[in-house]
C-alpha cells in the first residue's frame, strides 16, 4: 500500500513524496485509515516499525490550521523522543504549516510558556513537564481532540503511568485516544479500559520487525575478556555506524574512556549528561560525525537514526523489553542489521526470556578468531582514520525549498504574525501559501518561506518596513 492510496490532503502528500515515504509499513497500513476515522486504538508494535509516522501523518492531516490552540497531545517517556517526534510532526506538516512544541524537563519553563502562547497545533512532551504546564495554566487543553500515548510500556517502567492518568483526567472527554507500546502489560490494559472508547486492538507481529531484518547472536564471554572481545567484534564487523549498549552510566563512562584510548571514533550518551549535550551527541551521531555511540537505554527509546548496521549489547539488559528497544535501532524500515550480545555466565538467565519475547532462538556464535581479527585489522584502521561522510537529515530534502528568515524584532516591538504576513505578501509573486511557520519571540522573529521563494523575500525585505519599523533581516543560522 502506497501513501498516495490514503485519503490525506495534497499538502501532506507533497511532503511525504519529498521525504521519500512511498510504501507504508504494516503498522502504517493498519493505523492510518482508522486514525483518519477518529477511532480509539491500542497498537502493539515493536520499535523500528514506523509507528511515529502512523500517528504523525493523520494528526498533521486532521489539525485545523486556523485554530491557534493545541489540538493534539503526544506523551513520550524521554526528552529525546519528545524532540524527535516534534521534528517529525513539523517535517510532515511542513507545507500545511503545522506547528509543534516540545515540553520536557531540564529546559527553561518560561521559554516553553512563550512558545505555547503562539499558534500551536500539536504538543509533544514528557508527562512530568506536561503536567507542570497544566497545573500552572500555561497549556490550554480545551481544544485537544487527539491524545497519543507513545511507548506506554516504558512510561510504566519509568514510573510515569500515574502522571499519564492525571493528565488524561484533565483532557476533554470527547477526544480520540491512541496508545502505542511494544508490550501491553496488565497495568496498561487497565488504563485503556478506563479511558478509551471501544478501542480497536492492532498487533503487528514482532516477526515482521525483528525476525526478518535483524540477525541476532550471542557470544559467551568471561567478564575480564569482555573489552578485548568487544574490540575483536568491532574490528571484524567494521560497521559504518554502531551503538554499544551498557547497563549503567558508570559502565558507559568507563567503556568510552577505554575505546577513546584505543583511537575509536566514539562518543557517549546517558542520563547524567546535560540535556543540550545529549541532544548534541544524538545530532552528531545522526549526521555520522563519529561511528560508535556508547549508550545506556536512554538512547534506545524511539530515536530514529538511519543505517545503523550493528548494535552490540555490552551488558545484557535486565528487562527483556529493553532488548527489543535496543536492537530496534538497527534493521529499521525494512533494512537489514545485526544485534550481537556479549553474555557472561551470570547473564545467561536473561537470554531465555528474550528468546521467548522474540519468538525465536538466538544463535550462539564463537568469538572472532585471531586470524580473522588480524586479517580485518588493516581495513578497520583505515576506516577509523578516514573522514566520515556526513549523512543528510531526512528534513534536509525539504530545506531546499524552505528558507528560515530572522528578523531582529518581536513581542517587545508589539509585532504580530499578521504584520509579517501583510508585508511579505505585498512582495510581487509572494502569496500567503509561500509563508510557513512564524515564530515570534521577545526580541526576534523567525519566518519560514516556502516554495523556493526565500531569496526573493530576503532581498525585498531589506527595503521594507514592518508596522512602520525597519528590521534587520538575514537567513537564520
Amino acid at each position: 500500500m502506497n501513501f498516495k492510496d490514503f485519503s490525506i490532503s495534497h499538502d501532506i502528500q507533497r511532503t511525504l513524496k519529498q521525504l521519500n515515504y512511498t510504501t507504508a509499513t504494516p503498522v502504517q497500513q493498519k493505523v492510518i485509515p482508522l486514525a483518519l476515522k477518529k477511532q480509539d486504538m491500542i497498537v502493539k508494535s515493536q520499535t523500528g516499525s514506523g509507528k511515529t509516522a502512523s500517528f504523525a501523518i493523520p494528526i498533521c492531516d486532521m489539525v485545523d490550521w486556523d485554530n491557534n490552540k493545541p489540538q493534539a497531545l503526544i506523551l513520550t517517556p524521554t526528552r529525546e523522543l519528545a524532540a524527535q517526534v516534534k521534528e517529525d510532526i513539523i517535517a510532515i506538516g511542513r507545507y500545511k504549516r503545522v506547528n509543534a512544541v516540545a515540553l520536557f524537563g531540564k529546559q527553561s519553563f518560561e521559554k516553553q510558556k512563550l512558545e505555547l502562547k503562539q499558534k500551536t497545533h500539536v504538543v509533544v512532551g514528557t508527562p512530568g513537564r506536561v503536567f507542570d504546564h497544566i497545573k500552572k495554566g500555561t497549556l490550554a487543553l480545551g481544544q485537544i481532540e487527539h491524545l497519543i500515548i507513545d511507548e506506554a510500556d516504558e512510561m510504566l517502567n519509568m514510573g510515569f503511568i500515574d502522571q499519564v492518568e492525571a493528565i488524561i483526567k484533565e483532557l476533554p472527554q470527547s477526544r480520540v485516544t491512541s496508545l502505542f507500546s511494544a508490550t501491553v502489560p496488565e497495568e496498561i490494559k487497565v488504563l485503556c479500559r478506563r479511558y478509551m472508547q471501544e478501542p480497536t486492538y492492532i498487533e503487528i507481529e514482532s516477526s515482521q520487525v525483528t525476525k526478518n531484518t535483524i540477525d541476532h547472536s550471542v557470544i559467551e564471554v568471561r567478564e575480564e575478556k569482555k573489552l578485548s572481545i568487544l574490540q575483536d567484534v568491532t574490528i571484524v564487523e567494521n560497521p559504518d555506524s554502531c551503538i554499544i549498549f551498557c547497563g549503567t552510566q558508570q559502565q558507559v563512562d568507563q567503556l568510552h574512556q577505554q575505546l577513546k584510548r584505543a583511537n575509536y571514533s566514539c562518543r557517549k550518551i546517558h542520563g547524567g549528561l546535560k540535556q543540550e549535550d545529549r541532544f548534541a551527541v544524538m545530532n552528531d551521531f545522526k549526521r555520522g560525525t563519529f561511528r560508535y555511540l556508547i549508550a545506556t537505554d536512554v538512547a534506545a527509546r524511539g530515536i530514529d537514526i538511519e543505517n545503523i548496521s550493528l548494535v552490540i549489547n555490552y551488558d545484557v539488559p535486565d528487562e527483556k523489553e529493553s532488548y527489543v528497544h535496543r536492537i530496534g535501532r538497527t534493521g529499521r524500515a525494512g533494512k537489514s542489521g545485526k544485534a550481537i550480545t556479549l553474555v557472561t555466565h551470570y547473564e545467561q538467565k536473561y537470554i531465555k526470556d528474550i528468546e521467548e519475547l522474540l519468538g525465536l532462538p538466538i544463535r550462539i556464535q564463537p568469538a572472532p578468531s585471531k586470524e580473522a581479527v588480524t586479517k580485518a585489522k588493516p581495513e578497520f584502521n583505515e576506516k577509523m582514520k578516514a573522514q566520515t561522510t556526513l549523512k543528510k537529515d531526512k528534513s534536509d530534502v525539504l530545506e531546499k525549498d524552505i528558507m528560515k528568515l530572522y528578523f531582529n524584532g518581536g513581542k517587545k516591538k508589539k509585532l504580530r504574525p499578521v504584520d509579517f504576513v501583510g508585508t511579505i505578501t505585498s512582495i510581487p509573486t509572494i502569496t500567503a501559501d509561500d509563508i510557513g511557520i512564524i515564530s515570534i519571540q521577545e526580541r526576534a522573529t523567525y519566518v519560514d518561506i516556502l516554495n523556493g521563494k526565500g531569496q526573493t523575500v530576503l532581498e525585498a525585505m531589506k527595503d521594507k518596513t514592518i508596522k512602520g519599523k525597519q528590521l534587520k533581516v538575514h537567513k537564520a543560522r
